[in-house]
């Protein structure tokens, strides 16, 4: 499985100020001339942290519609294709043959029970033996056992839907004689549905119910589709090092069908306040998680400023440490300045192309 840590996409509200071109200024001897530059302000907004995975769909239920006595098909009372509620009738078979096997077993068991009632008696007066008595009984209850089965097999002439869903195709045509156990249709319950994906267990820590996630399916490249996660496996399984996770997708329209691959985004956090400057604003890396800026305090004056870098953010970048919401950083012309340089700032416009569009 492949899997990437990446974050969403995040909507960046950065303030940005303006600069404007330095000319040769005509003044006293000695006077400093001012650089122009483009910079941005540093601003607190949200940041997602997320998983990039791939899982499979599931159905929320599903199914086999099968026969549980042997008979006739004798009504087909659902169309493929067509949503049913729960204990809606679907198939009658042909009751004819086991009405007559009913009958036949009750009348049976009244003879059987007039007999264990007059056996009763005789019992009590010491009539009979033991061993007739219990003859007596014993063919009682195994006419009460065959009532019971024949009412349940009657019962089972009428099959119905065990929850609300969609019939798959079925499998049988009217006057077919089936068997016990033959698969007739499916049903299946398509809202919500569920997502299943299998998580490597380093990431384990920050799994949780309640989690949302995003998902994409190759069918609707344009939709992104939400759910949350409801179930977190109490175990690792030792073949894979992965944890199951399941999430509950609501598809009202039934866009999403089970067995469809699909690929998530999960998130595991969100900082309401992280600072987040663009990318181009890192004039050197230091190493994995530290960068250089180059700052503009309140005087115009550069300052090599050292920062701890966060999340990439897509042409964005979060600020753990070392800056402030609100500094101003360089993103154009830091080639022309170095600490202790006077700047001037742009106009607002030119800064545009660094900007996120809220």
């Amino acid at each position: 499985m492949r899997i990437a840590l990446v974050t969403s996409s995040v909507v960046l509200a950065v303030g940005f100020v303006t600069t404007g071109c330095s000319k040769k200024a005509v003044g006293a001897p000695g006077e400093i001339f001012a650089v122009q530059v483009i910079a941005v302000e540093a601003k607190r907004q949200p940041v997602t942290e997320s998983l990039s995975l791939i899982g499979s769909l599931a159905a929320n239920e599903m199914v086999e519609i099968k026969a549980e006595t042997e008979g006739i098909v004798q009504d087909i009372l659902f169309g493929e294709g067509q949503r049913v509620e729960k204990g809606q009738l679907l198939i009658r078979l042909d009751e004819t043959k086991i009405a007559t096997a009913l009958a036949e077993a009750e009348s049976n068991f009244k003879l059987s029970q007039a007999n264990f009632e007059r056996a009763k008696q005789l019992f009590k007066g010491q009539l009979i033996s033991q061993q007739e008595y219990d003859q007596v009984t014993a063919s009682f209850d195994v006419n009460q056992a065959t009532v019971d089965r024949r009412k349940r097999e009657l019962k089972d002439t009428r099959i119905c839907a065990p929850f609300a869903g969609i019939m798959g195709a079925r499998n049988i045509s009217p006057g077919q004689v089936i068997a016990r156990d033959t698969v007739l249709s499916w049903l299946v319950d398509l809202d919500p549905i569920k997502a299943e994906l299998n998580v490597p267990e380093r990431f384990l820590s920050q799994l949780q119910v309640g989690q949302t996630l995003d998902l994409k399916v190759a069918a609707y490249p344009t939709n992104r589709f939400q759910g949350k996660v409801y179930f977190v496996a109490p175990s690792v399984d030792s073949n894979t090092r992965t944890t199951l996770v399941k999430a509950e997708i609501p598809n009202p329209k039934r866009e999403l069908k089970p067995g469809m691959f699909a690929n998530l985004d999960l998130t595991v956090n969100v900082r309401e306040n992280s600072i987040v400057i663009p990318e181009v604003a890192l004039s050197q890396l230091l190493d994995g998680n530290r960068a250089i800026v180059f700052a503009v305090d309140t005087n115009s004056t550069v300052q090599l400023r050292p920062v701890k870098l966060g999340l990439r953010l897509a042409g964005q970048v979060e600020i753990v440490g070392g800056l402030e919401a609100g500094e101003k950083v360089v993103v154009e012309g830091v080639q022309k300045i170095g600490p202790g340089a006077k700047v001037k700032l742009a106009p607002a416009e030119a800064a545009a192309p660094y900007l996120k569009p809220s």
